[in-house]
C-alpha cells in the first residue's frame, strides 16, 4: 500500500537503477510529516533507507528545497560533522511527484522531551548535552570553500537581512499590536554588528535534530531545510532561546534541555566558546534577534489558532508565551 506522496512502484524502478544492489519490490512507513518534508523509511526487505520529499500540495521551492538538504549533508561527508550517508538524488518531480533524496538510515534517538531524556540520569544527560554543543561548533569550523559550498548562500549581509526577513514574517500574522517586538525590531535594526567569519549555519539546530545512539555518541544532524551561508553565532544563539522557551512554556514545545544535568546556559556558551575562536562579546544581539524570529514563529501559530486553522491541542499558551520570549530579548540587548 503506498503511504501519501510516495508512489512505491515508480519509486522503485527508480531505486534500483540509482541505488547499487537496491530492490524494486518495497514497502515504506511515514516517520515524520505535516508542514515540514516528509521522511519515510523504505526497505526492499533486506537493506533500510531514508528518503525525503516536500509535503503534499503546493509548496515554496525555497522552503523545501530537496536539492539544497542533499547538497549540505553530501559536501559534509567525511568532515567529522556527523550526517547521514546519502546516496542518490531524484530532481524529476514526474517519479513520485516532486524531488526527493535518498539517504542512510542512522541509528539514533532524537531527544525532544525530557521525560525521555531524564531515565538516562544526570551523568549521560550531560555528556548528551556536551555532543550537542560539540558536533554544533565542529560545524561552524567547517570552511564552506573547502567543502565545495562556497556559493551555497549570500552570507554578506546576512544578519541585516535576517532582522528585516522576520520583520516581514511579524507583520504577515499581525492579529495584535506587540510594543515589545517593536521595540526589539528597533534595537536589532539600529545595532546590526558586523557579521563573524562566514561559515555554514544549520537554521534550526537543537537537540532533536541530532540523533544520539545508545552509547550516547552523536550519529547524525538531520533537517537540513534551513541550512546557507551566514553568522554561525545566530544556530548558537537560537538553540539557547529554544531552551529559554521551555522554560516558560514548558511541553508545548521540545523541553529536554530541562532534564536533570543539562548543560546550563553559561556552560554552553562556555564550551562552545573553547571550542571556537569566534568572538561572543556581542552575543546579545545574537539573542535578541534568536527571541524575535521566535516571535514572528510563535506568532504566526497564534495566527492560525485564531483563524481555527491549527489541528490539536497545546495551541492556547503560545499567545502568552510571546510576551517573556521579547522581554527576553530586550533583556539579551541591554547586556549586549
Amino acid at each position: 500500500m503506498n503511504p501519501p506522496g510516495l508512489d512505491l512502484d515508480a519509486l522503485g524502478a527508480w531505486l534500483a537503477s540509482a541505488v547499487p544492489d537496491a530492490g524494486s519490490s518495497l514497502s515504506a512507513s511515514l516517520v515524520a510529516g505535516g508542514k515540514s518534508n516528509l521522511t519515510f523509511v523504505v526497505s526492499d526487505g533486506s537493506s533500510e533507507w531514508i528518503v525525503r520529499r516536500p509535503p503534499l500540495g503546493h509548496v515554496l521551492a525555497t522552503a523545501h528545497d530537496m536539492g539544497r538538504e542533499y547538497r549540505v549533508m553530501s559536501a559534509l561527508q567525511g568532515t567529522g560533522v556527523p550526517v547521514p550517508r546519502t546516496y542518490a538524488f531524484c530532481s524529476d518531480p514526474e517519479v513520485i511527484g516532486a524531488e526527493f533524496y535518498v539517504m542512510e538510515r542512522c541509528a539514533g534517538t532524537p531527544y525532544r522531551r525530557a521525560a525521555e531524556l531524564a531515565p538516562l540520569g544526570p551523568v549521560r544527560t550531560r555528556g548528551i548535552s556536551e555532543r550537542l554543543v560539540d558536533v554544533l561548533a565542529a560545524l561552524h569550523a567547517v570552511s564552506p570553500e573547502e567543502a565545495g559550498l562556497g556559493d551555497f548562500g549570500r552570507p554578506d549581509g546576512f544578519l541585516g537581512r535576517q532582522v528585516g526577513r522576520w520583520r516581514k514574517q511579524l507583520e504577515a500574522s499581525h492579529t495584535r499590536d506587540l510594543p515589545a517586538a517593536e521595540e526589539l525590531h528597533r534595537r536589532l535594526a539600529a545595532s546590526v554588528p558586523a557579521d563573524s567569519a562566514t561559515g555554514i549555519v544549520h537554521g534550526d539546530y537543537r537537540l532533536d535534530n541530532l540523533l544520539v545512539d545508545e552509547q550516547d555518541r552523536a550519529t547524525a544532524v538531520l533537517d537540513w531545510e534551513m541550512a546557507t551561508l551566514g553568522d554561525p553565532l545566530t544556530d548558537l544563539a537560537l538553540m539557547l532561546t529554544y531552551h529559554r522557551l521551555a522554560e516558560t512554556i514548558g511541553e508545548a514545545v521540545a523541553d529536554a534541555s530541562l532534564t536533570p544535568g543539562f548543560l546550563d546556559e553559561d556552560e554552553i556558551v562556555a564550551r562552545y566558546a573553547a571550542a571556537s575562536d569566534r568572538d561572543l562579546s556581542g552575543f546579545g544581539w545574537y539573542l535578541g534577534l534568536a527571541a524575535y524570529k521566535l516571535a514572528a514563529i510563535l506568532e504566526g501559530i497564534h495566527y492560525r489558532f485564531l483563524a481555527g486553522q491549527t489541528v490539536g491541542e497545546g495551541f492556547d499558551d503560545i499567545g502568552v508565551a510571546i510576551h517573556p520570549l521579547l522581554d527576553a530579548g530586550l533583556t539579551a540587548m541591554e547586556e549586549n
